[in-house]
């Protein structure tokens, strides 16, 4: 079957003067236009397409690339609004419908909204919607606290951030456990920080647990590597000043200085932190 709103591989069936025929095992057939043919195409031959509707309803091949196939999430910008709704630009040369009643709020002209794209049951066209909410489900989680997961950050509270999990499920970062610049529309890792009471979801950037402070302590190590050995931060500078420098909190910061300081790694100095050489190293195993 050939699936709307999805890349689908199809067999090239014949020449005609619109543009060549594609077809798949179920005898569904699909016109690809002469302007995205190219003169290597051959009858017989498996060409990947996309498949939506054109301007007149019908269903349309394109080699064009969307920015987001149908069942995804995507962060799109609005080309135009009309008295009818919203149209996205995602790549092709139609643009993708939101109406009104699927917009969580007014779209305006020139700005970016993270949505759903979806077929419409009623009209079998391919649209958009901003309220993500219909779209996720906390009843039933398929994460575990822990876990990397996929995040799309898709609205900011006075709490924190907002993320779809996994194109799946919903859940919060805390503006206390962000140590780096992140706004709606990004993309990221992160990791399952606790899962509450009703399935609520907390999450954070960076690794949990020991395994955070070994990536930090790698973080540390690298600056130190690539600035003569020496950092200037000690446990009583200031959480911005540690923030700006390495993304992370302070107290993740001092528990990274105390494991590189027991592995012997680092010396901890009034003035800061410095690495220890390989001379240093030896003749402390010797002690």
């Amino acid at each position: 079957m050939i699936r709307l709103g999805k890349t689908n591989t199809l067999t090239i069936l014949r020449q005609t003067p619109p543009g060549m025929f594609l077809g798949d095992d179920e005898n569904e057939v699909v016109l690809l236009p002469n302007k995205y043919i190219e003169p290597e195409f051959e009858i017989g031959q498996q060409i990947d397409v996309f498949v939506y509707r054109d301007s007149e309803d019908r269903l349309i091949a394109t080699r064009l690339k969307p920015y987001v196939e149908v069942n995804h999430f995507a962060y799109l910008n609005v080309s135009e609004v009309s008295k009818v709704g919203a149209f996205l630009d995602w790549g092709l040369e139609k643009d993708l419908f939101v109406p009104f009643k699927e917009q969580k709020q007014k779209m305006i002209e020139g700005q970016s909204y993270v949505v759903y794209i979806y077929i419409d049951e009623l009209t079998e066209r391919i649209v958009a919607s901003s309220k993500i909410n219909k779209f996720i489900s906390n009843e039933v989680l398929q994460v575990e606290q822990g876990e990397e997961v996929d995040l799309l950050v898709y609205n900011e509270t006075d709490l924190g951030f907002t993320c779809v999990i996994n194109e799946m499920h919903k859940g919060l970062i805390y503006h206390n456990d962000v140590f780096t610049d992140l706004a709606v529309g990004d993309l990221t890792k992160g990791y399952i920080k606790l899962i509450r009471e009703g399935n609520l979801i907390d999450l954070s950037l960076q690794n949990l647990g020991f395994k955070h402070v070994l990536s930090s302590t790698e973080k540390i190590l690298e600056y130190l590597n690539t600035h003569e050995g020496y950092l200037e931060l000690t446990d009583k500078s200031s959480p911005d000043l540690i923030e700006r420098r390495f993304d992370m909190s302070k107290s993740t910061f001092k528990k990274s200085i105390g494991v590189l300081y027991r592995q012997r790694k680092v010396t901890l100095h009034e003035d800061g932190v410095r690495l220890v050489t390989a001379k240093e190293g030896e003749e402390v195993k010797g002690v």
